[in-house]
């Protein structure tokens, strides 16, 4: 069942009826931020933390969110029960507003997107993923914006190399995937870069975990590190932690998903569905 209906300024349309005009500066500077986070069986999950990147990110950019935490999620069960669609995933999207023109900010328009998630596909565990480094340090890496210009351009630099994501570097220095964090493994350690990236939600839980011989940090390494590793994995609010196979076209390990992220993904499946 798809979701029938969106929330604009916490007032439902039917989808086919829910519009932003063509003055917002979303439209024509790509300004805006926005989250999404999921929500299984009707409970949303991390919420707060999911709210705590939102409103930081609107504060960052200078943008106002209307709602307070208590409206918002309130906005946000108020879609849920309309569609009827008890899991799902949520996004919250804040543009720049209706900009005089077309270059100053206006008052943010606040809409609330819900998808359906088919849980049995999302938790199957495939053979990985490759991914193909390119060099590229996003703007505002600390802040989730709409500004996804590079990772759509390079759809046919994926294609070219058979390569299922990128995984950014700077000038030579790991950073992340477009739509998620990336972690490696050596032989006592489990590492994640630390700076100009976005500090992804699952990746904040992924770093408080006890993994039995192993310590869990926060350290920037080149592409010349990965030679090393024994693993890999993404993590992110849709794939938890998923292993990659495969960098630059070099496989890691056996090519398939190791033991240290099988055990995170199956400590992020505990924890999500622990979530109250």
């Amino acid at each position: 069942m798809a979701a029938k209906y969106v929330s604009i300024n916490n007032q439902l349309f039917l989808e086919e009826d829910a519009k932003i005009g063509v003055s917002d500066l979303s439209m024509h500077r790509g300004y805006g931020i926005f989250d999404y986070l999921k929500v299984i069986d009707n409970r949303p999950i991390f919420i707060e933390d999911h709210f705590n990147r939102f409103y930081n990110s609107a504060k960052e950019m200078f943008l106002d969110v209307v709602m307070d935490r208590v409206q918002l999620r309130k906005a946000i069960e108020a879609l849920v029960e309309k569609n009827g669609i008890a899991t799902s995933g949520i996004k919250l999207l804040l543009t720049g507003g209706y900009s005089e023109d077309g270059y100053r900010m206006g008052k943010p328009n606040l809409v609330i997107l819900q998808y359906p998630l088919n849980m049995q596909d999302e938790n199957k565990l495939d053979t990985g993923m490759n991914l193909v480094t390119y060099d590229h340090q996003r703007q505002l890496p600390y802040i989730k914006t709409i500004d996804y210009l590079m990772a759509v351009r390079l759809h046919p630099f994926m294609k070219e190399k058979n390569a299922d994501d990128v995984l950014y570097h700077n000038t030579g220095v790991i950073t992340e995937c477009p739509r998620a964090n990336f972690f490696v493994v050596y032989d006592k350690e489990i590492i994640t870069p630390k700076n100009n990236i976005l500090k992804g939600i699952t990746r904040s839980k992924v770093l408080k975990f006890k993994i039995s011989g192993y310590t869990i940090t926060e350290e920037d390494f080149s592409i010349d590190d990965l030679s090393g590793i024994k693993e890999a994995f993404i993590t992110s609010t849709t794939q938890y932690a998923y292993p990659v196979t495969a960098i630059d076209g070099r496989m890691i390990g056996d090519g398939k998903a190791g033991p240290v992220t099988r055990q995170v993904r199956e400590l992020l499946f505990k924890l999500t569905y622990a979530e109250k």
